[in-house]
């Protein structure tokens, strides 16, 4: 899942909005006209994104460890209600990703701009009520915050989800085998305990440190690929396993308890928060007015995948789901290999999500230094900052509940509560119609309770889960 704006090193500001992104350097923009003037086609120059191009960034934007977190999503909502909210959520987030392409469609011809960002969109509607005018810059900038908590925290999940992984695979390496049988009431065998997991976390520092010094996305572009093929074999695999082995459902609980749906709200929303990369897809395709069959299109499959994978790993592991519906997965040498595929492309991924952050973070500070300390300086922020994303997934290694957590507390955010407020703002001089304003008041108003009670729960349950093992630990 990647996010994108822009980052104005001109202003120097630690939150302007001229973010490089992932698709910058693995689909450059085009040259080309203004908006008015292309009438939503490139003409001329080197042509923009194919229809099947932007579709599989699309797909690929809105894939990553939130979908393998959706099956306990699904334990947590029951197996009518998971299954129904994850559609109706997908709706939404069609919904409100199209509000925000219509909205910047309008407003960068109102400013003849070829293409705004997410964080211009904002400013500019913002820039329509002559109250807000003087405050829109912090428009933007909240735009930017947000995309930066995200970013960094899709980072600490994937620090939480390398180290469960490779800690299971591990530990069950003296007891695998080739036979695949399921085992309904424990994860993986466990043969040999090994160390924690957050010395895990701890061992794979020095290397996405070194990782995220890579100079260039275009030098990580084949291993992204690669990452990706291996991600997708992976997922093909846990779908044959979890379609063969699943059990009479009929006992399973068809609605949830109410305490644990917020925290099914988070992981779900962290799953569909793909709506970072809606505007620099739709700004680099050659027909940008095919963008709406490509969301529809993309964005159906990816509700598709996370309903039935919800559902499936669900009824096949039951109550004893993991945060990670690999961590289910049986301990024979296919699926051990499966689990550390899916590790390596997590770990490429890794880079491209850093990207947005450092980029944002990291300019300002070297255009106020001499070309001598530059390269040394830049080096010494990225090591800071993926240790900051190391020191955070430490004191949060439950993988389920971080999960929830970054969706609750920044997802929400940019996929529910900005994009129906970003309508009012444009248009309010238009004419918006009194069932119109009502609808994008309880999409938002939606997004702003699931980031209370998500929240909150999340950190409930993470500081009766570690008072739990701080007990346990004296007992021992």
């Amino acid at each position: 899942m990647m996010t994108s704006s822009d980052v104005d090193r001109a202003e120097g500001s630690l939150l302007s909005d001229q973010i490089p992104s992932e698709m910058d350097a693995l689909c450059p923009s085009p040259p080309g006209p203004s908006r008015s003037q292309r009438n939503y086609e490139r003409n001329g120059g080197r042509p923009g994104t194919s229809f099947l191009q932007t579709l599989i960034h699309l797909l690929k934007g809105n894939i990553g460890t939130g979908l393998l977190g959706l099956p306990l999503a699904v334990r947590n909502a029951g197996l009518v209600l998971g299954p129904v909210s994850l559609l109706i959520m997908g709706i939404i987030a069609v919904h409100c990703m199209r509000l925000l392409v219509t909205c910047s469609h309008h407003l960068s011809a109102k400013m003849n701009r070829p293409s705004l960002t997410y964080g211009e969109a904002v400013q500019y509607a913002m820039e329509n009520v002559t109250s807000l005018r003087r405050h829109s810059q912090w428009g933007k900038r909240t735009v930017n915050i947000f995309l930066i908590i995200t970013q960094l925290g899709f980072c600490c999940v994937y620090f939480v989800f390398l180290s469960d992984n490779v800690k299971q695979v591990v530990e069950a390496a003296n007891a695998t085998t080739v036979s695949c049988q399921v085992n309904l009431t424990n994860q993986t065998v466990v043969g040999v305990p090994s160390m924690d997991s957050r010395l895990y976390m701890l061992c794979f520092l020095p290397f996405l440190i070194l990782l995220v010094f890579t100079p260039s996305l275009n030098v990580l572009a084949p291993f992204s690929l690669i990452a990706n093929l291996m991600m997708t074999v992976s997922l093909l695999l846990i779908y044959y396993y979890s379609l063969t082995h699943i059990s009479d459902p009929s006992d399973l609980p068809k609605v949830g308890q109410a305490k644990d749906y917020p925290l099914f709200f988070g992981t779900a929303i962290f799953a569909f928060e793909g709506i970072g990369v809606v505007l620099p897809l739709e700004n680099k395709m050659h027909r940008p007015q095919s963008f709406s069959v490509v969301l529809y299109v993309g964005m159906s499959i990816v509700t598709f995948l996370y309903i039935s994978l919800g559902t499936i790993g669900y009824m096949c592991f039951r109550e004893n789901i993991g945060g990670s519906i690999t961590l289910n997965l049986p301990d024979c040498w296919m699926y051990q290999v499966v689990k550390l595929l899916y590790c390596f492309g997590i770990f490429i991924t890794f880079a491209l999500q850093f990207y947005v952050p450092a980029e944002i973070l990291i300019p300002p500070v070297l255009s106020r230094l001499s070309e001598r300390w530059k390269k040394t300086v830049d080096l010494l922020l990225r090591t800071m900052l993926v240790i900051f994303t190391c020191i955070l997934a430490v004191l949060i290694p439950e993988l389920d509940l971080v999960i929830s957590l970054v969706g609750s507390v920044s997802s929400s955010f940019l996929a529910l509560i900005f994009p129906p407020l970003l309508q009012i703002l444009t248009f309010h001089d238009d004419g918006l119609t009194p069932p119109l304003l009502l609808k994008n008041l309880i999409i938002s108003l939606i997004g702003a309770v699931g980031f209370v009670s998500g929240t909150y729960i999340a950190i409930s349950e993470l500081i009766a889960r570690n008072t739990l093992k701080q007990q346990q630990g004296m007992l021992q």
